[in-house]
């Protein structure tokens, strides 16, 4: 029982041509569906459907989705969200081409999170008898998969205890004001063992901080920047190194303003993984580790 990991990001655009030269052309994704003012994609290590869905009309999310472990887990999920005092519905599968029947929750951060256990199965790039390590023809950046995403909310410490007690995610790390009983700002939450899979601080409800791709190593890290420059793709921060979750990444933004990023390192959360704590006079090196300064765009802007 249990959540398995993110399994889709719709977002909204603004254009959705420039929109697909961005997540096609530049991250290397791979359009598999379009309809109406909506293009699904998916990334060349990916075996569902879809897992990033444009919408024209705006900017911003409109929802994640979760993939859980099996059928049953949905009705307890439902339940344990309803007794948390979510509004929750059924969603019927063809209502999100490519995913069976879910139940789709509106968070206490007023964003909306569907869970679902049945994807169909498109398969991976190199397949699973003799595979190559990656493609032959990537392009761009040739984004393996969809990592994590961070949202902001008014009340960190509510929607840290929703997902931990309807969803069982653990805090890998934790931002405080103080270590004496200070306000929650921020919360990198797991349901894999990897630092984050969902991740959120302290902010206005409904927006979308950034949603992020794994990429192998440092050196993708560097030639992804190398990227975005001959692209023309706006750089937010990096190539750096976080101190919360350690990993390597660059942040940079689509054509609509949405916020990008793509991570790679981290560490390993096992099931007795103790939660790290960072206080708020050190969230600079928390989250720029090497440069150890924030700017004002990087936590104002939003969508």
């Amino acid at each position: 029982m249990g959540v398995m990991r993110l399994g889709y990001v719709h977002t909204r655009v603004t254009d959705l041509e420039e929109a697909k030269s961005h997540y096609g052309e530049t991250l290397g994704m791979k359009a598999v569906h379009a309809e109406g003012n909506r293009v699904y994609y998916k990334a060349w290590d990916e075996w569902d459907h879809h897992s990033v869905v444009l919408e024209e009309g705006g900017v911003g999310l409109v929802k994640v989705g979760y993939k859980v472990s099996r059928s049953t887990d949905l009705d307890l999920f439902e339940r344990r969200a309803q007794q948390f005092g979510c509004i929750t519905e059924r969603m019927s599968k063809g209502d999100n081409v490519g995913i069976g029947d879910g139940v789709r929750v509106v968070l206490p951060s007023d964003h909306v999170l569907e869970l679902y256990h049945e994807a169909e199965y498109v398969g991976t790039e190199v397949g699973v008898i003799n595979p190559g390590p990656f493609p032959r023809h990537l392009v761009g950046v040739g984004v393996p998969r969809i990592d994590h995403c961070l949202v902001t909310c008014e009340d960190p410490e509510t929607l840290e205890r929703f997902f931990k007690e309807c969803l069982e995610f653990r805090p890998a790390e934790r931002v405080v004001e103080s270590l004496d009983g200070g306000a929650l700002l921020g919360s990198w939450m797991s349901c894999t063992n990897t630092p984050h899979d969902f991740a959120f601080i302290k902010g206005p409800n409904g927006k979308l901080h950034h949603f992020a791709y794994q990429l192998t190593d440092w050196h993708e890290i560097k030639r992804a920047g190398a990227l975005f420059t001959m692209d023309d793709v706006p750089v937010d921060i990096g190539p750096t190194q976080h101190g919360i979750t350690r990993g390597e990444t660059v942040y940079f933004f689509d054509p609509s303003g949405n916020r990008n990023e793509v991570f790679s390192g981290g560490y390993t959360v096992y099931d007795d993984f103790p939660t790290i704590t960072w206080t708020a006079d050190q969230l600079a090196t928390g989250i720029f580790y090497i440069g150890r300064e924030l700017s004002e765009r990087f936590t104002s802007v939003l969508t």
